[in-house]
């Protein structure tokens, strides 16, 4: 699969992941999977009111299963992927790359790291503008939920997945 990369982009909750990630796949001529995107469109809109969180992770497992399908056939065709779908843990980033790397494609990891008060700053900003770019509010309970969970990559994962670290201006 010679020119296939799929591009892993990371970080906490209003790091601009999803900015990044376009402006990324357009510069590369990559195909973009923006997982927010996804959801609002697939799956959100049949949500109960008040659904259990499970509900949703069932629903992020799948699609994010369908993504690495739509990239696997594009790997096979030599076009470059850029993958917006959280990878809040190691342990997502792992499952995703070591899947990637089983196909024979190669991974670069962009991780952006921007300090807590300017990602909280950024998502009340994209919340006073309804929600632009994930199509839903995040509370402060949501925000302090996911810093809960995210783990930032380490040196060894950084090295295995040619990591690129970007500040808050989303460069090197």
């Amino acid at each position: 699969m010679a020119g296939a990369l799929l591009h892993l982009v990371c970080g906490s909750t209003g790091a601009g992941k999803t900015t990044y990630a376009a402006a990324l796949a357009g510069r590369l001529g990559a195909v973009l999977f923006p997982i927010d995107e996804w959801m609002n469109r697939l799956y959100w809109p049949d949500a109960a009111p008040g659904a259990d969180p499970d509900w949703g992770m069932e629903r992020i497992t799948r699609a994010t299963a369908q993504m690495r399908a739509v990239i696997g056939q594009l790997a096979r065709l030599g076009v470059p992927s850029v993958a917006d779908a959280g990878f809040t843990t190691r342990a997502d980033r792992a499952e995703f790359a070591d899947w990637a790397q089983g196909a024979g494609i190669a991974v670069q990891l962009h991780w952006l790291d921007v300090p807590r008060e300017v990602r909280w700053a950024r998502v009340e900003a994209r919340n006073r503008a309804g929600g632009e770019g994930t199509g839903f509010e995040v509370t402060r309970e949501m925000f302090d939920f996911v810093e809960g969970l995210w783990e930032a990559p380490g040196a060894a994962e950084m090295a295995a997945l040619g990591g690129i670290r970007l500040g808050a201006e989303g460069r090197p």
